[in-house]
């Protein structure tokens, strides 16, 4: 049985039980594809489908995209990963948790070591201090929103442990600023513009592409309401405003706030294996893909680098991907992998939140690449 089997079986079975509504798989080895797949609806209530230029909010998917806007702007030395996010963001100084001064790093929010954490209570402060984490639908600029943060204490001091957060939503603002002009400009003239990824900006670019979301239920996925807070058993707990990507007020929000097609990912993944391409030095990419974060841990038998998890113990891990694998996804549906041993990029987005993401079907997508 070949892997194009495997993973038409995998594919077919989700749909067929309304885990997932739609979805577009890629696989590529060698830079090569080995499988591509649009299936389900893209609209499943106007039975619309799923096509390969359907155009979906990205979620975390956003993040390898700022971070290697980073490190493209570090190449060109406009700042440094040693650089102290006060120094770019003189608004932005939470206190550590003994209410000292906190000193935080580029470094720290590429690698989300920094103390901030992805919290619902954020979100459910008082009207004047409650902090969006890039998700909810919101009126306020980065600035307004993060900088009510200075107000809560670090969940833990900088570099001491990781914790997933909206660092990345911070990281943005440094870019903006550094650019001089919003972090789509610098998105844009950085990576996807140089990598013709016509679709991934903080817009929708054509809303007659653009996917609906749906969310977990039983005994099949539901249209997802606006706002929409999950049950939490899934181990994500932030809300999610689909109508938020057409709020122009709202923050552009480094850590969740793109959308984009599978093919335009697809090939930001390739150029991350392939070392580069024109947008990279490959001495950066190897740091990007790589440990840096020491004996820290993000998952079991994981590290993290500046793009994802880095697998370092496949066995910990419970993952047939060898060690070196950089995998990593997006709540609204998506998940995605590098591995640099087998030259092999694997993407598979949906739009089901949580499924795509953290549920059975994208480690039945690895099974499936893997013969397990």
């Amino acid at each position: 049985m070949g892997i194009e089997h495997r993973l038409n079986q995998v594919i077919d079975r989700f749909l067929e039980t309304g885990k997932i509504t739609g979805t577009v798989v890629l696989a590529y080895q060698h830079g090569q594809p080995l499988f591509r797949r649009a299936a389900g609806f893209s609209d499943r209530e106007a039975g619309k489908p799923v096509e390969f230029d359907t155009i979906f909010r990205m979620a975390s998917l956003t993040k390898p995209i700022v971070a290697a806007t980073a490190l493209a702007m570090i190449d060109r030395g406009l700042m440094a990963v040693s650089d102290r996010v006060a120094e770019h963001l003189p608004w932005f100084q939470p206190k550590a948790p003994d209410g000292g001064a906190a000193d935080i790093s580029i470094h720290h929010l590429l690698t989300h070591t920094s103390g901030l954490v992805y919290d619902l209570a954020l979100e459910h402060l008082s009207d004047d201090q409650a902090i969006t984490c890039g998700l909810l639908d919101t009126d306020l600029d980065c600035e307004a929103n993060f900088s009510r943060h200075n107000a809560v204490p670090l969940a833990f001091p900088p570099g001491t442990q990781w914790g997933y957060s909206f660092a990345t939503d911070i990281l943005g603002a440094i870019l903006a600023k550094v650019h001089g002009g919003s972090l789509e400009d610098a998105v844009v003239t950085y990576i996807a513009g140089a990598l013709g990824m016509v679709d991934s900006r903080f817009h929708v670019t054509d809303p007659a592409r653009l996917a609906v979301p749906y969310a977990d239920s039983h005994p099949a996925a539901v249209r997802m309401s606006d706002p929409y807070f999950g049950p939490g058993d899934g181990g994500w707990t932030l809300g999610f405003s689909p109508s938020r990507i057409f709020n122009p007020r709202a923050f552009q929000s480094g850590g969740a706030g793109m959308v984009g097609t599978a093919g335009d990912f697809l090939v930001f993944l390739e150029t991350l294996r392939s070392g580069g391409g024109a947008v990279l030095k490959p001495e950066m990419v190897g740091l990007g893909l790589s440990n840096r974060i020491g004996a820290l841990v993000s998952d079991p038998g994981c590290s993290f680098g500046y793009f994802g998890a880095v697998v370092e113990d496949p066995a910990e891990a419970l993952t047939p991907q060898p060690a070196g694998t950089v995998r990593w996804g997006g709540v609204y549906g998506h998940s995605w992998f590098i591995d640099r041993a087998n030259e092999l990029t694997v993407l598979s987005m949906s739009n089901n939140a949580l499924e795509g993401c953290m549920g059975e079907f994208p480690g039945k997508i690895v099974e499936a690449v893997y013969a397990v």
